[in-house]
Order: C-alpha cells, then structure tokens, then sequence
C-alpha cells in the first residue's frame, strides 16, 4: 500500500484523462440566491442543453375541461378521497382536462392519478394525507429502496399512465407523527435481505393487513409513467421518500419546495430507473438527500436492468439534507449522463455525494457538474463507496480485494468546474473500492475554503487543475492512486475561517 502525506503543490505523473465537457463555459457570473429556486421560477421552460442527447422536453397539453371536486360532493369537513377519484376518473375517461382542488384544507387517502389529467392544487388547497393504513389499501406495485414490491405506493401514485401533471400553488401535508402508517413495522433488516428478491414481485406483499409488514408510502410515486408534470406545488411532512419518478420516460420537475427536515428518510426528488429528466428551479429542505439519483439495488436491480439517464438538474436550491446532489446508493441499472449546473448549495451536510456498496452492482458514469455555489457543513465531496458494516457486513471493510463480480459497482467518468466551495469539513474524501477504483475524475476551476484537505483511497486518473486551495490543515492523504495530477493548484494556510457560512 503506497500513503502519501504532502503539504505543497505536486504533480503525480502526465495527464491521460481524455473524454470532459464538449459544451463551452459560460463566462457569466455566478448566479444568487435570488436566481434559483421556486421563487425564481420563470413561466418557459428555456431550452435544453447539456453535455450528451436530451430531447427538449416540453411540457403536457390537455383538453379545455375542467371539473372542480366539489362538483363531485367533496367537502372540507369530510374524507374526499372518493370524490378526488371519482373526478379523475371521469375526466380521464372523457379523453382528459383538469381536476381542480380548490382552496380549503381538504382530508383524503392515496389518490391514483390517471392518463391525460392534470391534477391542479389552486393556492390555498391543502391535500392532507390520512395516517391509517386503509388509507393506502390494496397494494400496488412500486419499489421500495431499489427493490420491487407491493405496497403502499404514494400519496399521489399513478401506474402506467401517459400526459400526467400535479400542479398548481397548493400543498400536499402528510400524515400526523403518531399514525399508523408511520408507526406500522417494516419488514426486519436492509431491504435487500428481507424481501425474497427470488420469489414473484406478486408475492412480495407488504401492505401492513393481517399481520403483514408495511413499507412506507412516498409523497408522489409515479411508476412506468411517460410525458409528465410536477410544477409548483409544496409538499410537507412526508413519510418517506417525497417526489419519486420509477421507471418513467419523458419528467419535468419545477418550482416545487419540498419540507421534510426531521423525515429520517425524507428525500427531496428521487429519480429511479427512469430518463429523459429535467429538474429546473426548485428548493428542497430535506432530512436525508436532496436530488438523488437511483437505478435498483442488489440481484433484483440487475434483473429489473433500468437505468437512470438524461437528466438536467439547473437553477435550483439545496438548503438542508445530507447530500444535494447524490448518485445512489442503489446503483444495480447504472446511472449515466447526469449534468447539474447553475445551483446553490446552502447548509446541505454535502455537496456532490457518491454511494454505492460492494453488492449494489451496476454504476454510476459520465457526470458533469459545473457552475455551483456551496456553502455547507461537511464534506464537499464524498464518495462513500463501502458503505458500513450495518448494511453490508465485512464487505464494507475495505480489504482485502475481492474477486469482481456482477455486483462489483463501477463508478467512473466524472467532471467538475466552475464551482466555489466553502465547508467546515473536507473538501474530498473518497474511500472507494480497491478492485473497482474510482476512475477518470477531472475537476477544473474550483474555489475552495475548507478546514481539510483531501482524503483519496484507490482513485485512478484523478485530476485538479486550475484551482485554489484555502485551508488549515493542508495535509493530504493518498492511499493507493494511480496517475493523480494537480496541475496549477494553489494551496493557502488559512487560519482564519470566521467568514464561512455568510449570506449569498
């Protein structure tokens, strides 16, 4: 094993990362905190561009009709979930149109939403989400951290529907802390071990009824979907997961605000085997990661065998969450051609964050991110690729090296630039896998005030140029690299760090 300790600018062996950006830098100024986020979001969808094919998505188009739920007998004092039904149903039969939710505080269970219907929260419309596990009865078919199941779907879930929206100013409130469907036992143990990934996904039924385990619901779960909406709405005290695209084709995200701060696993978007996603101006508060990135976890990840692909993250706002832009950890259908620019990160734990684990199989490639403000709290970036004993046993011990498998994730091809870094923590740690190192990593233009340096363990052609380095302790440890390269990298003592954590 090769550990190197350096304080001062170094370079390690000539450059032979080839592929990078085949798009031009902008030369615009870094935008603020005014520019990004819902309260930014502009009424067009400007065009696409990124660094690999995206098709310019455009938004659904619906027939003229409308049908309000009070037409249908909803009112605010009673449970409407009936009467929600009935109006998407009807509209959706009738060829599409509207469904309108008007202001008022209005009580209901899952809502499926339906082919060609726009399901519209007016302002002041607050859809509150029952507790009880009837409220999410039968079972559907959904996924639960990778792996397929029934179970309770979402607040909001729809199963192979086309030309679908959940819009509007209004708001969707989950369920109070005390209920049922917060309360009811998960199956025991990691997911992956406690479902029988080789029985039939029929048979894998968690729906919390007869003595029966329960997985949670998610806020908005939308599985084999295509041509999809989600603009503006607010979702608050979620379960689990909050806005999460399975297996979907065709997804535009924009102007919502997500709260699920004190949500152990309260996600803000998680995008899951699904492609062709854009994600614009949108401000998520989360208690677990923020715009993440999945595709399967474990055998049945790679049975299912769906990436996630072609998605464009820009002009959005991470405040808290434990990483704002993360790649898995369920990585089993690979996750590729991922570009985020143009967004704020301020007072997420992390900033660009990477999980897999040695059994997760599949990968993560061609990630390009640029143009990004982060003022956070721990690591700046992160790839945690072993993951803890709690999950995966011995094999998150890093060695020894282990034969390659089908489960060996691979993780490669990541570019990085133009972004301005300030942390309590580290501006790097990688601990990566020693039989699959983390490989072809290029970061260019980076500004960076941090309280430690950089942590690399069996990274391959990884590459700083062009950047400068602010921090206390300058010390670097390098375990097992091969071709790393600071090429014009500056690095400052700097003692003083008082100005961290200032406004925008």
């Amino acid at each position: 094993m090769k550990r190197i300790s350096i304080i001062y600018l170094f370079s390690i062996i000539a450059l032979t990362c080839q592929a990078q950006f085949n798009t031009p830098r902008s030369d615009a100024p870094f935008l603020n905190k005014s520019q990004v986020g819902a309260k930014a979001m502009p009424g067009e969808i400007a065009p696409i561009t990124a660094p690999f094919d995206i098709p310019q998505l455009k938004k659904p188009q619906f027939p003229s009709y409308t049908l309000n739920i009070t037409s249908m007998g909803a009112k605010p004092v009673k449970k409407v979930t009936k009467n929600i039904q009935n109006a998407i149903d009807k509209v959706s039969k009738r060829g599409g149109g509207t469904v309108i939710v008007p202001p008022g505080i209005w009580n209901t269970g899952r809502i499926i939403l339906k082919s060609n219907v726009n399901l519209h929260l007016q302002e002041g419309a607050e859809l509150h989400i029952g507790g009880e596990i009837e409220d999410f009865l039968p079972a559907v078919f959904t996924r639960v951290e990778g792996i397929e199941v029934m179970s309770s779907g979402g607040f909001i879930y729809a199963h192979n529907a086309n030309n679908i929206a959940l819009t509007g100013k209004g708001k969707i409130v989950g369920p109070e802390m005390n209920t049922p469907v917060r309360t009811a036992e998960n199956a025991p143990g990691v997911v992956e071990i406690a479902i029988d990934q080789n029985s039939p996904v029929e048979s894998r039924l968690y729906d919390g009824h007869n003595g029966r385990y329960f997985y949670k619901p998610k806020a908005v779960c939308l599985v084999e979907c295509t041509n999809i909406l989600i603009e503006e709405i607010t979702i608050e005290r979620s379960v689990t997961w909050n806005v999460t695209p399975i297996y979907c084709d065709g997804v535009i995200i924009r102007g919502i605000t997500v709260n699920s701060v004190g949500i152990p696993t309260g996600d803000g978007i998680d995008i899951e085997s699904s492609r062709n996603v854009l994600i614009e101006y949108s401000t998520l508060n989360n208690g677990d990661d923020c715009f993440t990135m999945k595709s399967g976890r474990d055998k049945d990840g790679i049975r299912v065998n769906r990436p996630t692909e072609n998605v464009v993250v820009r002009y959005c706002l991470s405040e808290a969450g434990h990483g704002a832009i993360t790649t898995g950890s369920e990585t089993a259908g690979w996750i590729r051609n991922i570009y985020l620019h143009d967004c704020i990160f301020d007072g997420t734990d992390r900033g660009f964050r990477f999980k897999t684990r040695r059994p997760r199989g599949g990968g993560v490639e061609n990630l390009y991110y640029e143009r990004v403000v982060m003022n956070i709290n721990k690591h700046a970036l992160e790839w945690d690729l072993l993951g803890s004993p709690y999950y995966v046993g011995e094999l998150a011990n890093r060695l020894p090296k282990l034969p390659i498998n089908e489960l060996t994730p691979i993780v490669r091809n990541i570019f990085i630039r133009d972004v301005t870094i300030k942390t309590n923590n580290n501006f790097i740690v990688a601990k990566c896998i020693p039989e699959s190192p983390l490989t072809n990593v290029v970061m260019e233009n980076m500004d960076i005030t941090c309280n430690e340096s950089i942590i690399l363990r069996d990274v391959k052609d990884f590459v700083i140029r062009n950047s400068t380095i602010r921090s206390k302790n300058q010390n670097m440890e390098i375990l097992e690299g091969q071709n790393v390269v600071f090429d014009n990298v500056k690095m400052i003592y700097q003692e003083n760090r008082d100005m961290l954590f200032s406004e925008f």
